[in-house]
């Protein structure tokens, strides 16, 4: 066990390395210099663009530009975004809550309905309600997030304003937001867990414990439900990539704050460090969480652990 926890640290500080270097190259591969954005009027003058060029740091080769960043995040320092006017550490501090709010909330609006759509669906297999749970469940999934937000945006804040959007961190702000981040999630984890139970209800030990003459309710819940579930603490520890990315739509569709609404305006203001750390942030916080998934599923099923 030790030596499986040592191979994926290391997998997810060479991982870590991996995406640091990629985002590095790509951000500054985007059209456009950040000295002149910065400038605006005042880029007509060649003086003033190398000397704040040479400020950033920027006249530097590439490779010791990104030795330089590198070095400073093993030490905890992210850098001064040059955007904001402020460290990027302070930026993350700011916004990463409310992106953890939002992920968490959508997370869990996911994880519980699709559990309770899929339950349905496989109790109910091949009759109008798995139908209409699945049609439903593949709807949601085939919606553009961007459009559903702006659809309950239109409905349940202009037309009917019952939640508060724009802008809005309170609890009603977070109602429409984490609805339109969960939707598409919803749906495939509905199909996920009918698909996982209706696998589980053929087994051999649930079907001896039909034999025993145990009860409907009793094997479901202590036979094919527990053993349905386990595969669906992959699909959360995926998942979280997932909606993590997915708040960049959400954060930019609502105004709301966060990490990814900062990357959106970090990137069009050529923010290089700032883009930087949010990147290599989200990568971490995917890579850790599958880590943890992949320690939970030995004390969740001893069977795991025998092998």
């Amino acid at each position: 066990m030790t030596s499986y926890v040592l191979r994926r640290v290391i997998a997810i500080v060479a991982l870590a390395f991996g995406i640091s270097v990629v985002v590095f190259m790509i951000i500054r591969l985007i059209p456009g210099d950040p000295v002149i954005t910065l400038l605006g009027t005042n880029a007509s003058d060649p003086t003033v663009v190398e000397r704040l060029r040479t400020q950033l740091g920027l006249d530097k080769p590439l490779i010791v530009q990104y030795w330089l960043w590198i070095s400073n995040v093993f030490q905890g320092d992210f850098g001064y975004s040059y955007g904001y006017q402020q460290s990027v550490s302070s930026l993350l501090a700011d916004n990463f809550p409310a992106t953890i709010q939002l992920t968490i909330a959508g997370l869990g609006l996911s994880v519980i309905f699709g559990l309770i759509f899929g339950v349905i669906a496989a109790l109910r297999r091949n009759r109008a309600a798995d139908t209409a749970v699945m049609g439903i469940a593949l709807t949601f999934m085939s919606i553009p997030s961007f459009w559903l937000g702006l659809l309950l945006i239109l409905a349940f804040a202009v037309t009917i304003p019952w939640f508060d959007v724009v802008g809005g961190t309170s609890l009603k702000g977070l109602v429409l937001p984490s609805i339109t981040l969960a939707l598409g999630s919803i749906g495939f984890n509905a199909r996920f867990v009918r698909s996982s139970i209706i696998a589980a209800q053929v087994q051999r030990h649930v079907i001896t414990a039909r034999a025993k003459g145990l009860t409907r309710l009793r094997v479901f819940f202590r036979h094919i439900l527990r053993n349905a579930l386990l595969p669906i603490l992959t699909i959360v520890g995926i998942q979280v990539g997932q909606l993590l990315s997915g708040t960049v739509i959400i954060e930019t569709v609502f105004s709301r704050p966060g990490i990814g609404r900062l990357l959106v305006q970090s990137i069009l203001a050529k923010d290089y460090l700032t883009v930087q750390a949010v990147v290599l942030i989200i990568a971490i916080i995917y890579a850790l969480t599958n880590f943890i998934v992949d320690l939970l599923y030995p004390v969740l099923d001893p069977r795991i652990a025998n092998r």
